[in-house]
């Protein structure tokens, strides 16, 4: 086996291996709603961070045998990855419209990446890193923010953790590849605020990715943080370390073709929640699956005739002919309601 068939060997090892994570990571948080961030105590979140740190190491190997054009565009196969891996694993199906979005969030990332050229290695300079980091810090409280505003719209607030998340993800590894470069530079001399800044930005993306998949599903936070981390990663080489787009002023606009129809494949996935977010639910019995309810405002309850209606026809008529009309009862159905047939598994209206 040659390097570069290696190199992608261990790059689609990696992306199942984050996929594998990522559905981890999900259950995880809907078996402990009250600990977004750090559910410690669940063995399943230690596995799941265990599965991520493998995939990371593997994505450095397979960088070590084979070209960054090659082996970061096969990193975005993890969105693909995780749909029918969440299906078998865990039973569960995704649609027609989450499909279409990873896809496309997937097309868009392999390409933008593929044209992402590399300049000559060089390193920030202490001024640039504290910059970098304090504005980087500071974005991130400001998206955290947001989030805790959108409360309501669980799909909306797991998209912007999850985009915090992929900048502190993309940060870290900006700042690995300067502590990479001092190194192989023989400047190893006052790595530690750097190493320090990794460490940080590596735990916040791992807290925040944990606290997205709270109540918003997998798909969503997963291509949310897939495709945030390598672009704004990209973003500061292409603004502080002189990187550029292959083929000129061509590249350059296939790249934001490909950054638009990621965005595309993103709102796809995160419209696609919030449709199921914006279904009522009516619990069957016995604590099974969820059924759709009745429409907001409640079920019309079904009336015999309004007797102010019929007093004010009789009073409208001659004398002689609101004499002669019968005398109708008046009977009130009872309220229509909605329960679980187990013979068809569905919900039914009945009055």
């Amino acid at each position: 086996m040659n390097a570069l068939t290696l190199s992608v060997v261990l790059s689609l090892v990696s992306a199942v291996l984050y996929a594998g994570g990522a559905i981890w990571q999900e259950q995880v948080a809907r078996d402990n709603p009250d600990r977004p961030y750090a559910p410690m105590r669940s063995p399943g979140w230690w596995g799941a961070i265990t599965l991520n740190g493998l995939g990371a190491l593997l994505h450095v190997v397979a960088l070590a045998f084979g070209p960054l054009s090659l082996v970061q565009p096969l990193g975005a196969l993890t969105i693909v990855f995780v749909l029918p891996m969440a299906a078998i694993l865990v039973h569960r199906k995704a649609g027609a419209a989450a499909w279409r979005g990873a896809v496309l969030a997937t097309i868009g990332l392999a390409g933008l990446l593929a044209l992402t050229g590399s300049a000559d290695s060089r390193s920030l300079g202490s001024v640039e890193r504290l910059a970098l980091a304090l504005s980087t810090v500071g974005a991130i409280v400001v998206v955290v923010a947001v989030a805790q505003t959108a409360q309501r719209h669980p799909a909306v607030r797991s998209v912007l953790l999850a985009t915090a998340a992929g900048v502190a993800f993309g940060m870290a590894s900006v700042f690995t590849k300067t502590v990479a470069v001092d190194v192989s530079a023989h400047a190893a001399v006052d790595q530690l605020p750097s190493l320090a800044a990794i460490g940080v930005f590596a735990t916040a993306g791992v807290l925040l990715s944990q606290a997205s998949y709270r109540g918003a599903g997998l798909t969503a936070p997963l291509a949310t943080v897939t495709v945030v981390n390598p672009v704004a990663a990209a973003a500061v080489g292409l603004t502080m370390f002189g990187e550029t787009f292959r083929y000129g002023w061509a590249g350059t606009g296939l790249a934001l073709g490909c950054g638009a129809l990621a965005a595309v494949g993103l709102v796809l996935l995160t419209t696609e929640r919030l449709g199921r977010d914006a279904k009522p639910k009516v619990p069957a019995p016995g604590g099974g699956a969820e059924f759709p309810g009745p429409p907001a405002g409640g079920l019309p309850s079904p009336k015999g005739p309004d007797p102010e209606e019929r007093g004010a026809v009789l009073r409208s008529l001659p004398p002689a002919a609101a004499a002669r009309q019968p005398s109708l009862p008046v009977r009130h159905a009872a309220p229509a309601k909605v329960v679980f047939n187990a013979r068809h598994s569905r919900a039914e209206i009945r009055s």
